[in-house]
């Protein structure tokens, strides 16, 4: 049996139990393993992790640890540089995109209604996901711990609240999306985005009380839903005003 010392530093301590957050800890093992398959053992999915520091040598996901090392790990830092060392994620996408695990709908609609560009089914399953995330260069969201440690996925976050007006505060914190948004452009239902359309071109699609009350409507490009500021928009005006507070 050999034996490790861990210290995790910031949100990764939200992977742990409390008697090894924020502190240095022992970590026995019997076999040989590498830096990465080691801290997911511990309960930390590497789309989470920068920087590993081994004796404090900077290291990658591959180094095999040895008896007796020193590990400090680090999630990705907002304001400190840290250039000179190796980075183990990949790039930040400069194009915020995400989707969103089969938990997480809810947290879809609020971030479609910010303008954010969220792909979410309620049946996905998780290669579909990863496939999307892949190839549409998407950031996986996700309350499964397990779904982000799968190698192939290179960028991933998992929700720390439950509940969603949380959830939402959380992801545009996260990634910094205030600058992205622009509320009320994304349907609801499936993403698309919207396009001012002429009230007389839809008139026969309008329940008598919305024709006699509203003249400004939208229409979804993808679905061919129809919008207009009635009492719904005055609640999600208040949605959005609390999470921006």
């Amino acid at each position: 049996m050999h034996k490790v010392f861990f210290r995790f530093y910031e949100e990764l301590n939200d992977f742990l139990p409390e008697e090894k957050r924020k502190t240095r800890f022992e970590h026995t093992y019997l076999n040989r393993a590498s830096v990465k398959d080691m801290i997911e053992s511990i309960g930390v999915p590497h789309t989470e992790i920068d920087l590993i520091l081994v004796n404090g040598i900077s290291v990658g996901f591959n180094y095999i640890v040895q008896p007796n090392d020193e590990i400090s790990v680090y999630p990705v830092f907002e304001s400190f540089d840290i250039s000179e060392v190796q980075h183990l994620r990949a790039l930040p996408l400069r194009d915020p995109k995400f989707v969103l695990d089969v938990h997480l709908g809810t947290l879809a609609r609020y971030l479609r209604m910010f303008g954010i560009d969220s792909s979410y089914k309620n049946d996905f399953k998780k290669d579909e996901m990863v496939n999307i995330s892949l190839n549409e260069k998407r950031t996986i969201l996700s309350k499964d711990r397990n779904l982000l440690k799968r190698n192939e996925i290179t960028h991933g976050y998992w929700i720390r609240n439950d509940y969603p007006v949380n959830q939402v505060k959380e992801v545009i914190e996260r990634f910094h999306l205030q600058i992205f948004i622009n509320e009320f452009t994304r349907c609801l239902e499936c993403n698309s985005l919207l396009t001012a359309v002429n009230k007389s071109k839809i008139e026969g699609e309008l329940p008598l009380k919305v024709k006699e009350r509203q003249n400004e409507f939208y229409r979804c490009t993808g679905c061919n839903k129809i919008y207009w500021k009635g009492s719904h928009y005055e609640k999600m005006e208040k949605l959005i005003s609390q999470i921006k507070n």
